[in-house]
């Protein structure tokens, strides 16, 4: 099982950037379909964005679409999810999981993922 590591966050303002990294400690995300997430408290889990193991397209949720990007390093060993522009509604602890399932018009889990602890990412004037 992998060990999925999170990195990334803290308190932005409107209209910045926020950088989160995720990576199997002791191993490689290369071979994996990666995904990362977002939950608030007493708010189901949301699907944020996606990127295949094989090359494949990547995955936006309608919420993030548009500002954001996700990517894998150069050496697969790492994926990084950047969103622009945030706002108050990005607030949420946002959480990486791999293997997940991704599609061009959606992503999933199929309890077979592990998953990160989290980290949180506030957006406050």
């Amino acid at each position: 099982q992998l060990h999925i590591v999170e990195s990334g966050g803290g308190l932005m303002q409107p209209g910045e950037s926020v950088t989160l990294s995720c990576a199997a400690s002791g191993w490689t995300l290369q071979y994996y379909t990666v995904g990362w997430f977002r939950q608030v408290p007493g708010k189901e889990r949301e699907g944020v964005a996606c990127i295949p193991n094989y090359g494949g397209t990547t995955y936006y949720a309608d919420s993030v679409e548009g500002r954001t990007t996700i990517f894998r390093d150069d050496a697969g060993k790492t994926v990084t999810l950047i969103v622009h522009n945030v706002k108050s509604e990005d607030t949420a602890v946002y959480y990486c999981a791999a293997p997940i399932t991704c599609n061009d018009d959606s992503m999933g889990t199929n309890g077979l993922e592990s998953w990160g602890q989290g980290t949180q990412v506030t957006v406050s004037p």
